[in-house]
């Protein structure tokens, strides 16, 4: 069991001072593992590919100085973070409109993101800090702060079930689960030791997305330098392969019943994914592009649209950040 500190929630002091040192770590951390999973797949299964030009729709992010999680809100509202500064932007979805919610304190990162709308809590996940933060999203303030890993680690994702939350460990195998009570008080995080496939420590850059499906019961991993897809057992860290060919720089992945969306980041593209029953194999039958993925690293899905978030890895001029939209099927 690792240490928490957990903090009162309460407003959260406006810190608007540049951290382009971290965003520049954080990034050069990313860059060679997402170059390295480029490679072109050995194998791939038959597909057909769909761009949706016409319902695309680029939302900026005022001010951000990089992107790279998503989550989805209530209603029409998404929650994005600032990569390198950890800063939270607030959006809706419908009005195409986003801005700044929480000025991070110094030294936060914030890559994958989810929103428990029942207890009105964010999690994001840290990245080489070793940590995840817990945000209230209604007010902003700063709920928990939670030491998942020491040493090397980066706190990759998060997904949530009806027990709490999961995080992935790019540099460990193992996953984290912190508890949330009916009533939305977090637990002690817990640390799930993994076995089978999905341990593998091959690259720069391991586990990655994570989802879950059958109402928690399994998780789904994404391992950017395996470019796969593994189950992994919550309760014993048990993982197998979902077999569905190469998937190239797999990054963060969302299911939908029996739909996984596996966003590959620097194919910009996402691929729709449909699982069998027993978990076991996975077949992509659809290939989403568009012309504004520009390194899209994690996705949300709100009815038949999916918003992403444009990373820009590598872009020796991004520009601004923003959330795409685009049709889901």
């Amino acid at each position: 069991m690792n240490s928490t500190q957990h903090t009162p929630r309460r407003s959260t002091a406006t810190r608007r001072a540049a951290r382009a040192a971290l965003a520049l770590a954080v990034t050069a951390f990313l860059l060679p593992a997402a170059g390295a999973a480029a490679a072109p797949p050995t194998s791939s299964p038959p597909m057909s590919v769909s761009s949706h030009r016409q319902q695309d729709i680029s939302i900026p992010l005022p001010g951000a100085s990089s992107a790279e999680g998503i989550a989805k809100g209530k209603g029409s509202t998404f929650y994005a973070g600032d990569l390198g500064r950890g800063d939270i932007f607030r959006g809706d979805l419908r009005k195409g409109t986003a801005e700044l919610f929480i000025d991070a304190p110094d030294g936060r990162a914030a890559v994958g993101l989810k929103a428990d709308v029942r207890n009105d809590l964010l999690f994001v996940s840290g990245g080489a800090t070793g940590r995840a933060y817990v945000y209230d999203t209604d007010t902003g303030a700063e709920v928990a702060d939670l030491l998942l890993a020491t040493g090397s680690a980066f706190i990759n994702d998060v997904t949530l079930t009806r027990d709490g939350a999961y995080f992935t460990n790019s540099q460990a195998a193992e996953l984290y689960f912190v508890p949330v009570d009916h009533d939305g008080e977090l637990g002690d995080p817990e640390t799930i030791a993994l076995t089978g496939p999905a341990k593998a420590l091959t690259g720069a850059f391991n586990l990655n997305g994570i989802t879950s499906v059958d109402r928690g019961r399994t998780l789904i991993v994404a391992h950017s330098a395996k470019k796969a897809l593994y189950t992994v057992d919550p309760e014993t860290g048990v993982s197998a392969d979902i077999a569905t060919g190469a998937l190239p720089d797999v990054d963060g992945i969302l299911a939908k019943g029996d739909t996984v969306y596996a966003v590959q980041n620097f194919s910009n593209q996402v691929s729709r994914i449909d699982l069998s029953k027993d978990l076991t194999r996975g077949e992509v039958e659809d290939v989403i592009t568009s012309p504004l993925f520009k390194v899209p690293t994690t996705v949300a899905l709100f009815g038949n649209t999916l918003a992403l978030v444009n990373a820009k890895f590598g872009d020796p001029e991004p520009g601004g950040y923003e959330v795409v939209t685009v049709s889901a099927r």
